[in-house]
């Protein structure tokens, strides 16, 4: 059995979660309904997989994963979202999340996704998380030949359209923040933009990202 901490502030969304994983080899071993119930329980329940909602009270989701990978970098943590948000999913990527699934995905494929991140297997190929990862780390292509950056200089910008702030950049790309932030002066003087969300607007209308 996969054991599964739940962290999720709807009761509602606990307890379905709880009917949808009877006669699977998937089991809640623990719930939790904010982020900082949630940092308690890892300590303190043996879990193979947190599934981890993105919205939550007082702490995102987002800033929970973020934590949570600080303590344990070996902790499998699949975020579960309501929200189809290419920046939600980018910095899940970012921040180190095994896989993001929606709310309202089949049960065959929210079970999936929690099975093979226990494995250590990457996401299939049909899902978000995938589909944002590989365009965040595609390197230049036909269509931005005109553009005079550097093939990392364009995964920076493709990391800055989806939102990302320079912290989450670095933690992406393997890099520090100081080169992330050279890189940033170099794409708006390159580009002749002011700042990150005209560079932003100018990749998404060149169809960089």
């Amino acid at each position: 059995m996969v054991r599964v901490l739940v962290v999720d502030d709807h009761e509602v969304v606990r307890r379905g979660l709880a009917s949808l994983f009877l006669g699977t080899a998937v089991e809640i071993a623990a719930t939790a309904a904010t982020a900082a119930d949630a940092l308690d329980v890892v300590q303190q329940t043996e879990v193979d997989v947190v599934l981890l909602d993105v919205r939550l009270p007082g702490q995102d989701g987002l800033e929970t994963l973020g934590k949570l990978k600080a303590d344990q970098p070996d902790l499998v943590v699949v975020m579960l979202s309501a929200f189809d948000n290419p920046t939600y999913v980018a910095r899940s990527v970012a921040l180190g999340a095994s896989d993001y699934v929606l709310k309202t995905a089949a049960r065959s494929d929210i079970v999936e996704a929690i099975e093979r991140a226990s494995r250590g297997e990457q996401p299939v190929d049909h899902s978000l998380l995938h589909r944002i990862r590989s365009g965040m780390s595609q390197r230049r292509d036909a269509r931005s030949d005109d553009t005079p950056l550097t093939n990392r200089e364009f995964q920076v910008l493709r990391h800055v359209a989806l939102g990302l702030s320079n912290r989450e950049i670095g933690a992406a790309l393997g890099i520090s923040v100081e080169t992330v932030k050279e890189h940033v002066q170099n794409i708006l003087r390159k580009l002749n933009v002011g700042d990150r969300t005209q560079a932003a607007v100018l990749a998404v209308r060149r169809g960089l990202v």
